[in-house]
């Protein structure tokens, strides 16, 4: 299954975050805990190890949905944080930011942080900031999307008209 930047705009319509910047925001410099482009990398290394492996376009899909999602200042600021987080401990333990690591070194590294059983808090421990700016920020990107929902059996996923159509027909098999 492919994720395109159609599914990041639905999904980011299904968030309620505005979708009219999108293609002209540029990833920048911040003062607070590191780059937008930082942001970038390290979600989109991170959507390989949290993203089904039967998905292919995440990499597109990950950054359009980011420029929405950036654009809220103090949402912007927790996701760089938390991604500043990652990657010292990240050189800390393994002598590389979070995006250089291979794949299972990034599935250990969100291991070993704690961000798999964490409870998500944009204000809490590592754990939870990870678990809440990079892991369910990932999991909210895909499964309010069209393809993402389709994945998990949901066709209509919210904020994606399906019409009426949709309400008089079961699930697909």
């Amino acid at each position: 299954m492919e994720l395109t930047r159609r599914d990041a705009l639905v999904a980011l319509g299904a968030v309620g975050a505005g979708t009219a910047a999108i293609g002209v925001r540029e990833f920048g410099d911040s003062e607070s805990g590191g780059s937008d482009e930082r942001v970038r990398r390290t979600l989109v290394a991170a959507a390989e190890v949290v993203y089904p492996s039967e998905l292919s376009g995440t990499a597109a899909f990950v950054e359009t949905f980011l420029e929405g999602r950036l654009d809220r200042e103090s949402h912007a600021a927790g996701l760089r944080d938390a991604v500043g987080e990652l990657d010292e401990l990240a050189a800390e333990w393994y002598d590389e930011e979070f995006a250089a690591l291979s794949p299972d070194e990034r599935d250990r590294l969100l291991r070993e942080v704690g961000a798999h059983t964490a409870e998500e808090a944009p204000d809490g421990t590592t754990a939870e900031r990870v678990r809440y700016y990079v892991v369910n920020e990932l999991l909210l990107a895909l499964y309010s999307s069209p393809t993402g929902g389709e994945l998990v059996g949901l066709e209509n996923p919210q904020g994606h008209p399906g019409g009426i159509d949709s309400y008089r027909r079961g699930p697909s098999a």
